[in-house]
């Protein structure tokens, strides 16, 4: 499992393609707020990914969650830049990446930090049975 604690990028680094699948990128908390709002309304369950495009792990990880937001149409799949949203990041006490939230109703009820892929596909298969 890995996960980034802090910057170690250059300038050269390529970012990161958050898009790929059925992941919508977050750009504003007004953004955010219209995707949960969105997703409560449909009853859908959220899964958040809060991510950087520096960070390894999270590029190693990315591919892997937009292909499960194809296989699992009844979540909502978000991701979110830390470096793009930092104020917005800050206020979900983000302290790696990548860090994944999964809400019902706009409230956490789980959470990952680290690119863990089995027990991100263990959590999001479980979530979308009870979907």
């Amino acid at each position: 499992m890995g996960c980034c604690m802090g910057k170690e990028r250059s300038d050269e680094e390529e970012k990161i393609d958050f898009k790929g699948g059925n992941v919508h990128v977050i750009t504003s908390k007004e953004h955010w707020d219209q995707k949960i709002a969105e997703a409560n309304k449909d009853g859908k369950i959220v899964v958040a990914n809060f991510s950087a495009s520096w960070c390894g792990p999270c590029r190693v990880i990315s591919p892997v969650y937009a292909e499960m937001s194809q296989t699992y149409p009844q979540l909502m799949f978000l991701t979110i830049d830390v470096d793009e949203l930092m104020d917005f990041s800050s206020s979900w006490d983000i302290r790696a990446t990548p860090t994944f939230f999964f809400l019902k109703n706009g409230q956490q009820v789980d959470k990952l930090v680290g690119a863990n892929r089995p027990e991100l596909e263990k959590k999001v298969a479980a979530l979308a049975d009870g979907a």
